[in-house]
């Protein structure tokens, strides 16, 4: 059976992760590497399925908070994104002042989180929110102050308005870029969310990776790390989905060779 261009680019990742997981697997049998230092995959998907309980009522905690702060990071990013890349002046004002709080490690924050909001679910929403802005932001503003100025200097002769201009054309002319930011953005609001967790609460995939390394259950970690990851990947390709649907135009259509 002859595989199609689109079908090879569709199962190549899980080829090449079918493929780390046997080298992984016969690395650790060669060499017979202990569980408590580095667990083969068999001993991780033992461990998966031998807490699958508690690991579910983890991840699902990490999920919803993350999903609360990836919300707001929309809401804020958008907005802030808007009011950038609408105005030269904001632009000059603000954006210098968003990279240098970007560059702070956002670890750093959730000691005085825990301060003003108590162990629990606010410092890790904010946490996931404060890492993962940015980037939908930057990306909003960019879509926006990289508008053609021939194309806006045709609008205003056929009469539009400055607002009618960003809106009209400005605003979707940057989806691409946003859809962009989501994909990268919700990658970083699981890091934000599991960090948080790991340093102040006691429910979530992050406190699961400090209980288990603390009793010496590795594979139990490594499930944990192979939970958020496949959380980010499954929202990363609803994204992927929602882009290519809604915005179509901005994409060139696959070919079959």
């Amino acid at each position: 059976m002859v595989l199609t261009s689109s079908q090879r680019e569709r199962w190549a990742p899980w080829g090449l992760l079918l493929i780390i997981f046997l080298l992984w697997q016969a690395v650790c049998s060669a060499f017979s590497v202990s569980e408590y230092i580095f667990p083969s995959p068999v001993r991780i998907a033992q461990q998966l399925l031998e807490f699958h309980a508690e690991i579910l009522k983890h991840a699902w905690r990490t999920f919803w908070v993350t999903m609360v702060g990836f919300g707001i990071a929309i809401v804020v990013g958008v907005l802030l994104g808007f009011l950038v890349g609408s105005s030269r002046l904001a632009y000059s004002a603000i954006y210098p002042l968003m990279t240098a709080f970007n560059a702070l490690p956002k670890a750093a924050f959730i000691p005085i989180l825990v301060v003003w909001f108590g162990i629990g679910v606010g410092p890790a929403v904010l946490t996931a929110f404060l890492i993962s802005f940015f980037p939908i932001m930057v990306n909003i503003a960019t879509g926006l102050a990289t508008l053609e100025p021939e194309l806006e200097d045709v609008l205003r002769v056929l009469g539009a308005r400055r607002w009618d201009v960003l809106v009209k054309v400005g605003l979707p002319r940057s989806m691409p870029y946003f859809y962009g930011s989501l994909k990268v953005a919700i990658t970083l609001a699981f890091v934000g969310t599991t960090v948080s967790e790991m340093t102040a609460s006691n429910e979530g995939i992050g406190y699961l990776l400090i209980s288990a390394g603390s009793s010496m259950q590795m594979g139990l970690a490594f499930g944990g790390l192979m939970v958020v990851g496949a959380m980010a990947m499954a929202m990363y390709e609803l994204f992927s989905v929602i882009e290519k649907r809604t915005t179509a135009w901005a994409h060139r259509s696959s070919q079959n060779h």
